[in-house]
């Protein structure tokens, strides 16, 4: 694939294992598509804090906000399914 990489953000902290576990997911990821992984630790700004305390992991593709953890945790198809679905847009 030649296209630009996926710009994507995992809001977590550390301690948080479903977060660690959606980190090792966007790692494999990358065998399949082009992304840069950025992970942003909440605990380091108040504001982030108190906006994704009880959400996190929080998934962000691109600046978009796609994946909170409201109802569940994003699974490895849903992050598969959303990428295959940008991959296409970019063409």
């Amino acid at each position: 694939m030649k296209n630009e990489p996926f710009q994507i953000v995992l809001y977590g902290r550390p301690g948080c294992h479903l977060c660690d576990q959606v980190e090792v997911m966007l790692q494999g990821l990358r065998e399949e598509y082009p992304l840069e992984l950025r992970l942003v630790n909440i605990e380091q700004d108040t504001e982030l804090l108190e906006r994704y305390l009880f959400v996190i992991p929080v998934v962000e593709i691109d600046g978009e906000e796609v994946f909170p953890s409201v109802t569940h945790v994003v699974t490895l198809e849903e992050l598969q399914a959303e990428l295959a679905r940008r991959s296409k847009s970019k063409e």
